[in-house]
């Protein structure tokens, strides 16, 4: 049986996760501490200490709801890689200040490999699913994932400058095509 959360805790994390996503825009989680979490919250120390261990409890807990709630999302839909990279863009359009913030090159949280564990997973069992080649699947994998992972990153840096169709044609162009994408240019 799953146990409900009441109104008052579920606001108190709310404000706590929302307080550390706004310090985590100008500075690295190892520079903020439970005080100033707990000052932009308007909570105390022992009620934060009551949901969260420290700082980095509470980021990791952030990042797996987005991870949690992204591989749910992922998982209605199940289309071709053209269309599923789009509703990936649209996950993280929707989401576009989280992702900005979590993906950050300064930021020193787990978050991207996280990020790379559920897209890999997910091509591995739905667009690989037949491939005779184990290994090769595996590998193809990381490297098709960690170039998409990058242009996004770039593409949130940029403030999202190109539409998210356009950026997953972009995307599944590079993968298709490789190098052979500057032939078509």
């Amino acid at each position: 049986m799953v146990k409900k959360i009441d109104r008052r805790k579920r606001y108190t994390r709310y404000a706590l996760k929302q307080s550390l996503m706004t310090l985590l825009e100008n500075k690295p989680i190892s520079n903020i501490t439970v005080k100033e979490i707990c000052m932009l919250a308007d909570i105390n120390r022992s009620t934060f200490y009551a949901h969260f261990s420290d700082q980095y409890d509470l980021l990791a807990k952030i990042e797996e709801e987005i991870i949690k709630d992204l591989h749910s999302y992922l998982e209605r839909f199940k289309l071709e890689e053209d269309k599923m990279t789009v509703k990936l863009l649209e996950y993280i359009e929707d989401n576009q200040k989280t992702f900005q913030i979590l993906l950050n090159k300064n930021r020193e949280s787990g978050f991207e490999t996280k990020l790379k564990s559920v897209a890999k997973q997910f091509m591995m069992n739905h667009w690989l699913d037949g491939v005779d080649h184990q290994l090769e699947s595996k590998y193809l994998s990381t490297f098709v994932i960690s170039g998409a992972i990058h242009v996004i990153k770039d593409w949130l840096l940029n403030g999202m400058d190109v539409s998210k169709d356009d950026m997953a044609m972009m995307i599944n162009r590079f993968i298709k095509n490789g190098l052979s994408y500057l032939d078509d240019l």
